[in-house]
């Protein structure tokens, strides 16, 4: 059966909506975005510089939708996918049967030992000391590390469009101002710019660019103590009972980790993902780990690898991997670890370590007990469809399936399960130019990817249906398919954003 595209309750809205705009003057568009560069067309950017590093206008003009509304992409459907590998259960929170692991026990003294054995060592970071003279080396040696490469720039680019010169132009401001940054990176980043933006977006780093290399020094340096107070510890037995659980709960997720992806079966990268997730935990004590969290690290250390795997093949020749504009693809196949530094390596945890921080901060209640931000934006997912779909809400109940057995996982991973990673990192170029993209934004995705298969759903019974919405037939999908699902999402999110009556329950 052929997808229907957008039910006739919201072509009937739009078709209302963009005759009423039709009456009013048009208001000039930018030139930023060319008519053929991708789904969306900005409104005109504000050129204003923000002087504040920490300046962030939230209410920054949107992205405004093209007209006629573009359809669903017809994707074949494949419907003998099976239920999800029980091997990368929910450690917290209400989850269906078929979707949970056990439990790790807490450690006794008795069995401390293992512990102390199965931590993995980290021959390069320095023994624990007192010393100030210690500390004052290692950000010594920080600061050497941030002047041979200068993070006030991004990765060196030659602009192929006229957007991309635009970008180009914006993130090497004096001052970025993030008013004009978040409309440009709606529509995708360009890859060599698209570290810098993600840690100007995240806060990680300041605005003002003769700042920020002494920022990322002390940020770094921060990071290094942290590890040698918290995790490179000699005597595993000074470590009370809930940090010995948490230790061991994250030393066996991290191999669990993106198991398809060859960089991810890697020593360093296994190490480096079961540092910063500990000291994460560890600094975070009303949440501590829970078993998701290491997804939302990957596509960090990914983005901010290719960035230095890229500058360094611009920088020199060696035997290095050979690596394209967007080097992406080629870092997932770990063939890169064989040519990068500890020293860089460092600094990448360091990064990821700081981004996952602030990203973590706007969804915090995502991972405390029961987890109640997820919850709540299963609850607003179901009431979304339930407007805009009333009949696959009607079968999936008739079928005795509940969103919250498949969607549960949606909002705690943030879909990186169900794409893979360089869609997702398409997915957080938007989501990062949003307000609240990782919550608000994220319920209209996934609305809009439920209702995506909405005709095939209808045929299906249980069985079929759990194990389809458990595994979605995504996995071939590229840049253009995340678009699409990307415009879907912001047109839902133009007609129900900031009202409550998607939310009013239906009898």
């Amino acid at each position: 059966m052929a997808s229907r595209g957008l039910p006739g309750f919201l072509r009937r809205s739009l078709r209302i909506r963009y005759d009423e705009n039709d009456d009013d003057d048009e208001a000039p568009v930018s030139e930023t975005f060319p008519p053929d560069h991708g789904s969306y067309v900005s409104s005109s950017l504000d050129s204003s510089e923000v002087t504040n590093d920490n300046a962030d206008d939230r209410d920054s003009t949107r992205p405004q939708p093209p007209s006629p509304l573009p359809p669903y992409p017809a994707t074949p459907l494949d419907t003998t996918t099976s239920a999800e590998d029980s091997t990368t259960p929910m450690d917290r929170g209400i989850a269906h049967a078929d979707y949970q692991g056990e439990r790790q026990t807490p450690l006794s003294e008795s069995n401390s030992d293992d512990l102390k054995h199965s931590l993995p060592s980290h021959s390069t970071k320095p023994a624990p000391s007192d010393s100030l003279t210690d500390v004052s080396q290692s950000e010594q040696e920080l600061a050497a590390r941030s002047e041979s490469t200068p993070e006030d720039l991004s990765t060196p680019f030659t602009p192929t469009s006229y957007r991309d010169s635009q970008f180009d132009k914006v993130i090497h401001a004096d001052v970025v101002s993030l008013a004009t940054l978040r409309p440009l990176t709606w529509n995708g980043i360009p890859p060599p710019h698209r570290a810098l933006a993600w840690k100007l977006l995240l806060g990680y780093v300041p605005t003002n660019a003769s700042r920020r290399s002494h920022t990322l020094t002390r940020k770094r340096a921060e990071y290094r103590e942290a590890i040698i107070q918290h995790y490179d510890i000699a005597d595993q037995n000074t470590r009370t009972l809930q940090e010995q659980e948490c230790l061991r709960q994250v030393l066996v997720d991290a191999p669990r980790t993106a198991p398809d992806i060859p960089l991810f079966r890697n020593d360093r990268i296994r190490r480096l993902l079961s540092r910063l997730l500990y000291v994460w935990a560890m600094r975070h004590p009303a949440s501590s780990y829970v078993q998701g969290i290491n997804d939302l690290a990957t596509p960090l250390i990914v983005v901010f690898l290719a960035d230095y795997c890229y500058r360094d093949q611009l920088n020199q020749d060696d035997d290095g991997p050979e690596l394209t504009t967007d080097p992406l693809h080629t870092v997932l196949q770990g063939h890169v670890m064989n040519h990068v530094s500890d020293e860089r390596l460092d600094d990448v945890e360091a990064d990821v370590y700081g981004c996952l921080t602030n990203l973590l901060a706007g969804i915090q209640d995502h991972y405390t007990a029961d987890q109640p931000g997820v919850q709540r934006m299963v609850m607003r997912v179901e009431e979304l469809v339930r407007r805009i779909d009333v009949d696959l809400c009607k079968h999936l109940a008739a079928e005795g399936v509940q969103f919250l057995q498949f969607a549960f996982k949606w909002m705690n991973c943030l879909l990186l399960r169900e794409f893979s990673l360089p869609c997702v990192v398409r997915l957080w170029d938007t989501y990062l130019s949003e307000s609240n993209g990782f919550e608000d934004f994220h319920v209209y995705v996934c609305a809009a990817l439920v209702c995506q298969f909405s005709a095939s759903l209808q045929t299906m019974n249980f069985e079929t249906l759990f194990a389809f919405l458990q595994e979605l037939p995504t996995a071939t999908w590229t840049d253009k398919e995340i678009e699409m699902l990307l415009s879907q999402a912001f047109v839902l999110g133009t007609l129900f954003g900031g009202s409550d009556a998607h939310l009013v329950q239906h009898g």
